[in-house]
């Protein structure tokens, strides 16, 4: 089998290595890819929002199955190019539909899905600059700490929690100017969930689903979760607090009427749901949902997948997961994320890397980072993703920090205090 994974991050590097390591695998392609993907996989050049240069690499490369990893061509409305071209109808992809995609692609759509099915999540508002008086009414009505979020996509960083009542009308006045660019068109408020997170993820073909393991990110750039919201600092699977009786609640509360729900609206879903979670005193509440895995999540979920991933694709784009299972290996997957000096506001990029051959068995994920001549280069914000293994969360970080330490580039930055809340 021929497969196409669409992404250059740490995700697509973790969703490659997998896919690697299938039997049914004949060729691996990544557009673009990054450095790391270069090394086991074919990187394709080509503009992955230009849906016309998808087809042709596609056809020319005899794609059986496509695998998108980032949200833009999934909000965009890449599934529903392939269904609508009849050069591409045979072709299986991994991507929801362009209406179901929305609720990543719009805050406030995936709020009005969640009310009307009953689905819990936060008491909220939906708010645009000719509304700005009733936005501020709305804050005023309210207690701290503030909440407030970029309808659209935005990077992972279209959040903004606010300690008082003066900084989140700041902030509301800095999205309505072009803060988060046209996804903070429409601002939606809503009330602050006291709590801790966790990331749910599952397979669905639209009728059945999978759940993969769970995991815990860290989204501030500075320890004790302080600082600016970034793509994601780290993550651990699995999650020692989401034990069998809260994951029953998330699955009967939020997995099940999600699912059932897109099906009763007739919004066609083939591939990953991300449910950001809060747990707010044992109950499971929505703080968002992604149409696709997160990063750097996936770094730690991949890692500890044992069945063949591809068939598990496979099985979702031809509407027959219901047989089959997902094997989960029991240990302990940590990530730690290596960033560029200034990162999440401005970085350089350029800088040699140092020591990529890891002396312990930790796995390391390329995010931001280019090959040139002899050297690999950084070329992001965010640049690798190294993950260990162990039977305790300590183990596993030991393994990652000892990588993370090796590594070495000009401007390297890395949380020593990943997993410090569990």
């Amino acid at each position: 089998m021929n497969v196409l994974i669409l992404g250059s991050g740490g995700r697509e590097h973790a969703l490659a290595w997998k896919i690697a390591q299938s039997d049914v695998l004949s060729n691996l392609y990544v557009l673009p890819g990054n450095a790391g993907t270069a090394t086991f996989a074919t990187n394709l050049e080509a503009d992955l929002m230009d849906f016309q240069a998808v087809k042709q690499l596609v056809l020319r490369y005899a794609i059986d199955l496509v695998v998108v990893g980032s949200e833009q061509p999934l909000v965009a409305g890449i599934a529903n190019f392939f269904s609508e071209d009849s050069d591409l109808q045979q072709v299986a992809i991994i991507a929801p539909s362009r209406q179901a995609a929305q609720l990543e692609g719009s805050k406030e759509f995936a709020k009005q899905f969640m009310a009307r099915h009953g689905i819990p999540t936060a008491a909220y508002r939906s708010f645009t600059r000719a509304t700005l008086p009733a936005a501020h009414a709305f804050l005023e009505s309210m207690q701290p700490p503030y909440v407030l979020k970029a309808d659209g996509l935005a990077a992972g960083k279209g959040v903004v929690i606010s300690e008082t009542l003066a900084a989140a009308k700041q902030a509301l006045d800095g999205m309505f100017d072009g803060k988060f660019g046209a996804a903070g068109s429409t601002v939606v408020i809503e009330a602050f969930l006291r709590g801790i997170e966790l990331s749910v993820f599952v397979l669905t073909d639209g009728k059945s689903y999978q759940i993969l393991p769970e995991a815990k990110d860290y989204k501030r750039i500075g320890e004790g979760d302080t600082g600016l919201n970034t793509g994601g600092m780290g993550a651990v699977s699995p999650v020692p607090f989401a034990d069998a009786e809260f994951m029953q609640k998330v699955e009967t509360r939020i997995i099940k009427p999600t699912v059932l729900a897109l099906a009763e609206e007739k919004l066609p879903y083939t591939g990953f749901i991300f449910f950001g979670l809060m747990n707010v005193g044992g109950e499971p509440f929505v703080i968002e949902y992604n149409v696709r895995m997160g990063d750097p999540e996936t770094e730690a979920v991949m890692p500890r997948i044992e069945s063949d991933f591809l068939d598990l694709l496979w099985a979702t784009a031809r509407g027959e997961l219901a047989s089959r299972e997902v094997k989960i290996d029991p240990r302990t997957a940590t990530t730690v994320v290596l960033v560029s000096k200034g990162y999440p506001e401005f970085y350089e990029k350029g800088k040699k890397i140092y020591n990529l051959e890891p002396k312990s068995s930790a796995i390391v994920f390329h995010a931001g980072t280019k090959s040139a001549k002899n050297a690999i280069l950084t070329a992001g914000g965010r640049v690798l993703a190294v993950t260990g293994m162990g039977n305790s969360v300590s183990e596993a970080l030991a393994q990652a920090y000892e990588t993370a330490r090796e590594i070495e580039f000009e401007g390297k930055y890395f949380r020593k205090d990943i997993a410090f809340d569990l």
